[in-house]
């Protein structure tokens, strides 16, 4: 991970070299398969999904943070995890701040953040202090030599390799929908809200039915 950090040099050693859009498509669904495999078969081994899980149900409040792309997955998350638990926010910068969450951290919440290369400060800050005011802390990074994992009491590492010029996102995304899962799973009231959140959705007319 300390190599080709940042986009423009992984696009100049992966794809700069003359190759047919269908080898280049070989390679990427190769990589992406051998990388989510390895991610599935780690958080197997590990625990640590299943063991997060188990901490963002427990809590009291459950806040979620990324910054960057890593927004893209905290988003995820956050979206999932509501339709099951109640009291997640999706710490995004505006309307819920950093400032905001930090003003009232209690020993009874979670911080689930994520943060992948190149490591964004806001999030890394957010969840340092997060973590000094008593709140708890699971990361979802890439490596163990993350910044994130100095600061969280848990940390789901998600391996990231890829062909592209962008590290891959498959493996991320896959890992947060199986801690969403397993999180909700055992969440008491879990269903009783989600068959709720249908009434309502019937009711306002939110999707488009024939």
């Amino acid at each position: 991970m300390t190599e080709l950090t940042s986009p423009s040099q992984r696009f100049g050693a992966r794809l700069q070299r003359p190759s047919s859009a269908a080898a280049l498509q070989t390679r990427v669904i190769e990589q992406e398969t051998k990388t989510l495999a390895e991610a599935f078969a780690r958080v197997t081994a590990d625990g640590t999904v299943a063991a997060a899980a188990a901490t963002v149900v427990a809590a009291r409040r459950r806040f979620v943070a990324g910054t960057g792309k890593s927004f893209a997955y905290a988003s995820l998350l956050a979206v999932d995890l509501s339709a099951g638990l109640s009291n997640v926010t999706l710490v995004d910068g505006t309307l819920v701040r950093h400032v905001d969450v930090l003003a009232d951290v209690r020993e009874s919440d979670v911080l689930v953040a994520v943060s992948l290369r190149r490591y964004r400060r806001e999030t890394i800050a957010l969840a340092r202090r997060f973590a000094a005011a008593g709140g708890a802390v699971v990361a979802v990074t890439d490596t163990a030599d993350s910044p994130l994992t100095t600061v969280a009491g848990q940390s789901i590492v998600v391996p990231t390799a890829s062909a592209s010029f962008a590290d891959s996102p498959t493996a991320v995304a896959a890992v947060v929908h199986l801690l969403a899962t397993l999180t909700t799973a055992s969440a008491k009231g879990a269903r009783r809200r989600l068959a709720e959140r249908d009434r309502l959705a019937h009711d306002l007319e939110l999707y488009w039915e024939d």
